[in-house]
């Protein structure tokens, strides 16, 4: 196995890969960012700033310290041609997923989601997918590229079908992608209401969990590249997040759109690093 463990690492996800149970990485892309270029650096900033964080949860009565969880750095991506920035993801993800873990991706912008779907969908043909968003990103294309941030799961469908896609707290997108996702894909608008009977449906089936950022009000959340008033609470996302990584069979996952140039505070990045920190303590086997 190549994989090693990095130098740097988020905070309590120092195992090795032989004992990990998830494998985080890193990918610093944004050079399909439509608005405000900058989650290139969250990945960095996260592992960064989770020290000060602690590793013990309240909310769950757990603690990472000592946990299955290995940190496996950024990769190195080229800027420019998304494709070849999507390839090496898919090989990360594919690695880990080989191995029987689970890949849990660190963006970037939404886009290097594509590279993760597509190893899981390889690994799991029956593949569903649970998208928390302020954006549709359902479009054939932007400005005419089909491989931009915009596009994503219109290229995830293109890999799952119709009726396994499941998203929620959308609330931006154009008029083609509402009519084009109301024939495709489940789409709950505004708010997260309606999980619990989307897990119902899913009970069973693998499930790849895509958490863009911006889902959260930017109010709570400024530090991201395309922010859209109207968002939905850190601890309403904390609870839906959670209950899909506790509930359903997650295969692979990913947290995306941090941009921390925006918030120099740092107050978006520690609410991605506790984000962080929930899921991999909700996921099943994390713990040793």
């Amino acid at each position: 196995m190549s994989l090693s463990q990095n130098v740097e690492t988020v905070l309590g996800c120092g195992a090795p890969f032989e004992q990990a149970r998830t494998v985080l990485f890193g990918a610093p892309y944004d050079s399909t960012t439509s608005y405000r270029p900058g989650t290139r650096f969250g990945s960095r900033a996260i592992r960064q700033e989770s020290f000060g964080m602690e590793t013990y949860s309240p909310y769950q009565d757990k603690d990472l310290e000592g946990s299955a969880v290995m940190d496996s750095g950024d990769l190195e991506l080229p800027f420019g041609a998304p494709e070849d920035a999507l390839a090496p993801i898919e090989a990360r993800a594919g690695e880990i997923l080989r191995a029987g873990k689970r890949p849990f991706l660190l963006g970037g912008e939404h886009l290097v989601t594509l590279g993760a779907v597509r190893a899981a969908a390889k690994a799991h043909p029956d593949l569903c997918i649970v998208h928390f968003d302020a954006h549709a990103d359902l479009r054939d294309d932007y400005l005419g590229t089909r491989l931009s941030h915009a596009c994503v799961l219109r290229r995830c469908w293109e890999l799952t079908g119709d009726g396994r896609i499941f998203q929620f707290g959308i609330r931006s997108g154009d008029r083609a992608e509402f009519e084009w996702g109301k024939r495709h894909v489940s789409t709950r608008r505004f708010t997260l209401d309606g999980l619990e009977e989307t897990l119902e449906l899913l009970r069973g089936k693998p499930v790849y969990l895509t958490v863009d950022l911006d889902v959260l009000d930017p109010s709570v959340f400024p530090g991201t590249g395309t922010p859209e008033p109207g968002g939905v609470s850190f601890d309403a996302l904390r609870r839906a997040a959670t209950l899909v990584c506790s509930r359903a069979q997650v295969v692979a996952c990913d947290l995306n759109e941090l941009s921390p140039p925006y918030d120099p505070s740092g107050i978006s990045t520690m609410a991605a690093c506790k984000l962080l920190r929930e899921m991999l303590l909700a996921l099943p086997g994390n713990l040793l």
